[in-house]
This record gives structure tokens, C-alpha cells and sequence, in this order.
């Protein structure tokens, strides 16, 4: 199987677009187009990144060998709308339906805009992902411009990066391609104490923290309690989106 081939049949696998595989390389969807029907072949420096997007090893993307899925470094980001149930309550299942989407359509194009990978809706939430270079500075970018353009004040956001795996959870003929692990886990987790205490609706983690620019001005909560785990974490908010909410 040529390496064009190989690179399709994982991607198709794992159920990602060529634009979500080359959002999460930053290289543009032509690029992957390419690979794919063999006119072109990726640069051996980005060989490493590929594999891991792909969660498979350079070998088995060469095919040289065989090597189960593993994970990559990125930045988990959670959305959910605050009042969800008690506003559907007032409204057609249908009327329900649109208003979700009037929301998440601009939330997915605010994600896309600073090359995230759309995971999944549930409900209220939204789920994707982050990776490559400033993974998590290109999450709170995408936060902040969904915050910014979306006019739904109860919408919040919550980011925490770290380890994650990417592959198909489920029955294989109805399986999805998703993300899992303590790093996506750890977002969901912050997700209500963010509702609660977070007035500009956006919270992150140390992790997502320490790789924004020293310049940017954060607030911190420290000791935020996370359950049902007996530990402790420090969120974030960016303070200049504080100083427009007061």
C-alpha cells in the first residue's frame, strides 16, 4: 500500500476530514490532498506529528511495521450552554433543534478559524481539540472569538491541555471517531465550576496557562476543588474579558 493510500485509509478511519487532518498539522488541505493521490509526499519532519494526529507510529505510517493507537499533546475545548434544559422546556423540539444550531454553527466556525478539530455535539455541548504548534494559545484564541461574536451570554467554555487519544469509540458499525483521556476529562470536569465562577464564561487550566504569552494578563482561582476527584487545580480567565463584563 503506498504511503498516499495508507494516509487516506487512517484518516477515513478515524473519521476525519482532510481539512480537520490539516488543521491539526497547519498546513493547508491541498497539502493533504495531495499525499493522498500520491502527487506529493509529506516532509520527513512533519512524519512524527502525522503519525501521532494519525495515532499510529512513523513505521506503521511507512509501512514497516504494525503499532496499536496512541495519543498526542493538544488542548481539550469544552462548550455548554448554561439554561439549556430549562429554555427547551419553552420550546418546539424542532424550535430546540434551530436555536442549538444557530450556536453552534458560529462556535464550529470560531474552532475552525484557528485550526481546531470538530469532535462532537451532545446535547448542549460541543466537543474538539487543538494540536501542533500553540495547540493551547490557538484554543483560547478560538475561545475568546466565540465569545466575542456569539450573543447567548450563558454559553461557557472550558480548556485543558495535555495527552490526548484520538481514535473510534463504539460498535464498529456505529462507532465515531473521539477523543478520551484525563486531559478531555479534566475539561468536562472544570466545566460547572467555570459556569458558576467564571464571569467572562471562558475558564482553563495551569496547563493551558503556561503556554499563553507572558504578556497576556490572566486572573487566577486558586484551589478550585475538582470533583469527583480529591484534587485541587488553579483555573484561569483572561482579564481584559473580565474588565468588559464589570
Amino acid at each position: 500500500m503506498l504511503i498516499g493510500d495508507r494516509i487516506k485509509k487512517l484518516r477515513i478511519q478515524r473519521g476525519l476530514k482532510q481539512v480537520d487532518l490539516a488543521h491539526a498539522l497547519g498546513i493547508s488541505p491541498q497539502a493533504v490532498s495531495k499525499w493522498e493521490r500520491d502527487e506529493s509526499l509529506p516532509d520527513i519532519a512533519m512524519l512524527s506529528d502525522l503519525a501521532t494526529i494519525l495515532t499510529v507510529t512513523t513505521d506503521f505510517l511507512l509501512g514497516v511495521t504494525e503499532q496499536p493507537p496512541g495519543e498526542f499533546d493538544g488542548t481539550a475545548f469544552c462548550s455548554s450552554l448554561n439554561q439549556f434544559a430549562r429554555q427547551s422546556t419553552r420550546m418546539q423540539s424542532r424550535e430546540v433543534a434551530d436555536w442549538a444550531n444557530r450556536i453552534f454553527y458560529p462556535l464550529t466556525e470560531s474552532v475552525l478559524r484557528y485550526d481546531g478539530v470538530p469532535v462532537k455535539y451532545v446535547g448542549d455541548g460541543f466537543l474538539c481539540f487543538f494540536s501542533g504548534q500553540a495547540h493551547a494559545e490557538r484554543a483560547v484564541k478560538a475561545a475568546v472569538y466565540a465569545r466575542r461574536i456569539i450573543d447567548y451570554p450563558n454559553m461557557v467554555i472550558s480548556l485543558n491541555a495535555g495527552p490526548i487519544y484520538l481514535g473510534t469509540i463504539g460498535h464498529p458499525d456505529y462507532a465515531r471517531t473521539d477523543i478520551c483521556g484525563e486531559t478531555v476529562n479534566l475539561a468536562f470536569l472544570i466545566m460547572e465550576w467555570v459556569a458558576r465562577n467564571c464571569p467572562s464564561g471562558i475558564g482553563f487550566t495551569e496547563s493551558v496557562a503556561a503556554c499563553l504569552s507572558k504578556d497576556v494578563p490572566l486572573h487566577k482561582h486558586p484551589k478550585v476543588a475538582v470533583e469527583p476527584l480529591s484534587t485541587h487545580v488553579s483555573v484561569y480567565e483572561l482579564k481584559n474579558l473580565l474588565k468588559k463584563k464589570t
